[in-house]
């Protein structure tokens, strides 16, 4: 049984001026309740058009953020691939990463179920929608299809030991499976620039032979500012092009 020494938080951020204040709020309440386990934040302001930057910069006077502007919005594939290869640099193989959605829809207070359920000796722990005690709160009927309809797919594809949800961005990754992933796949890690990436992240660890996780997950997406960002149909022809990319190989 292991313990992790530091955690960085991984938010990429895409106009999220009305939801970052209230998650990193969270964060900072999660670190005062666990002042032993010692964390920060990387936020990826991919492009945003609002405050998003500025907030993230006022909030680095109190609390351990790092900000990376990306000079356009590229994407969430694009803002994962800035923030894996900038972690890889601070997170050692006895730390561990965090990636969480940045419209406060992920509670900061289960990282702590995560981390000690990492600790157990695996290397990638999701938080997942579809394990017993998980639940979406808000989510539209159509939404909540296609999103488990997509990890059902995902799963005959590419079967993995204990994980339902491929898609949910709420994850904790030990740090020594994500150097030897920048280690072996490089710029490849991450070649999805939609949603999608999310299970090409999962597939392309899986393959390393991480020892993967789930605890249950309560989304609050009652509680997102503004409407979704994800293209349906777009995001459904990439999980076609995902899978056939992936599939087999």
């Amino acid at each position: 049984m292991r313990s992790i020494i530091l955690i960085t938080i991984l938010l990429p951020a895409y106009n999220e001026e009305k939801s970052l204040p209230q998650l990193l709020e969270r964060i900072a309440a999660y670190g005062q309740a666990n002042p032993a386990e010692p964390y920060q934040v990387i936020v990826v302001n991919d492009g945003s058009r609002d405050r998003t930057p500025e907030i993230a910069t006022a909030y680095a006077a109190r609390m351990p953020v790092h900000l990376i502007n990306h000079d356009g919005n590229k994407g969430l594939g694009s803002a994962m691939r800035t923030g894996l290869a900038a972690a890889a640099k601070v997170v050692g193989p006895n730390d561990a990463l965090v990636t969480m959605d940045a419209d406060n829809t992920h509670d900061p207070a289960l990282i702590a179920t995560l981390r000690a359920e990492l600790n157990k000796g695996y290397d990638l722990v999701i938080a997942s929608r579809y394990q017993k005690g998980g639940q979406e709160i808000g989510l539209s009927p159509a939404r909540h299809i296609f999103s488990k309809g997509a990890s059902t797919l995902l799963h005959f594809f590419f079967p993995i030991q204990g994980v339902r949800d491929y898609t949910c961005g709420y994850r904790i990754y030990g740090g020594s499976l994500l150097q030897r992933a920048v280690a072996t796949y490089g710029g490849r890690l991450v070649e999805e620039q939609g949603f999608t990436c999310m299970a090409e992240i999962l597939i392309k660890m899986a393959r390393l032979g991480a020892r993967v996780s789930e605890v249950p997950l309560v989304l609050r997406y009652d509680l997102k500012e503004g409407a979704s960002k994800m293209n349906v149909s777009r995001t459904i022809r990439r999980y076609v092009v995902l899978i056939a990319h992936n599939w087999r190989q």
